[in-house]
């Protein structure tokens, strides 16, 4: 019997709790220990987008001065929902084929899918760490965000579902897509998710090119974008905060699903 198939027998523990929360523990402090390189990975993409479209371009009178506050919500749920992608997706093609590492989690005494659920876990806190740093880089870039007060508890909101929903979506890219394709993968699923998110533009404004609007509603990130620029800019015209919420649940709760499922399918493997 292979190793995942023990543990997909091992019967549930009393101390599944502090084994999950050892594991978790365990990448966070990887995770210290590597900040550096994390951030790196994490905010140079952001950091560019919002350089060049909301202060370069506006210094150079390409943009209107009001556009750097409309793109700023927008680059905040791509970063959460990018890195909640990338932090699940790469390590499991990297661990159910290179290192295997995966079979030391797998020996835990945990249920598989508890084992499936720490990585998104993990990668959703990833996520939210990248997202609030860019709160600070955008005053600094930027010189002033849009900020409410009032608006705290639905920004936070949607940054965890956002999280949630991009660390899902990594789950199932990691499960179902081949090692070897996973550079393939990159090119032609990450880039169209991030130019059909709406983080560079509000999806109202799409009225006038249905089509593409109808595109950019089946990219979770969109309503990310949405939620925060309903939050962040409520002056701007947005989707309805409850529209934006609903799509974070639905992708949340089908893509882990979708995850899930395939998680376990590799685990047997």
């Amino acid at each position: 019997m292979t190793t995942a198939e023990l543990a997909l027998a091992r019967p549930s523990d009393p101390s599944a709790v502090k084994a999950f929360l050892n594991v978790l523990r365990r990448d966070m402090v990887v995770t210290g220990r590597e900040l550096p390189i994390f951030l790196a990975q994490v905010i140079l993409q952001p950091l560019g987008l919002l350089f060049i479209f909301g202060k370069v371009l506006g210094s150079l009178g390409l943009t209107t001065p009001q556009y750097a506050h409309l793109l700023f919500p927008g680059i905040v749920a791509m970063t959460v929902t990018l890195t909640g992608i990338q932090s699940t997706a790469l390590p499991l093609v990297i661990e159910f084929s290179f290192s295997r590492e995966i079979e030391d989690r797998l020996l835990a005494p945990l249920p598989t899918w508890a084992v499936a659920l720490e990585k998104m876990l993990f990668a959703s806190l990833r996520a939210l760490l990248a997202a609030v740093i860019m709160f600070p880089v955008g005053i600094w870039v930027l010189g002033s965000i849009p900020w409410h007060a009032s608006a705290l508890g639905f920004v936070a909101l949607v940054m965890i579902l956002g999280a949630l929903a991009g660390s899902a979506i990594g789950l199932t890219l990691g499960t179902f897509v081949p090692p070897n394709r996973i550079q393939i993968m990159f090119a032609l699923i990450l880039t169209p998710l991030l130019f059909t998110g709406c983080s560079q533009y509000p999806w109202p404004s799409l009225s006038h090119l249905r089509w593409f609007q109808v595109v950019t509603a089946f990219n979770p990130m969109t309503y990310a974008s949405e939620g925060m620029r309903s939050a962040l800019t409520p002056s701007v015209p947005h989707m309805r905060p409850w529209i934006c919420v609903l799509g974070l649940l639905a992708s949340v709760v089908i893509f882990t699903a979708i995850g899930i499922r395939g998680f376990l399918r590799r685990a047997i493997d």
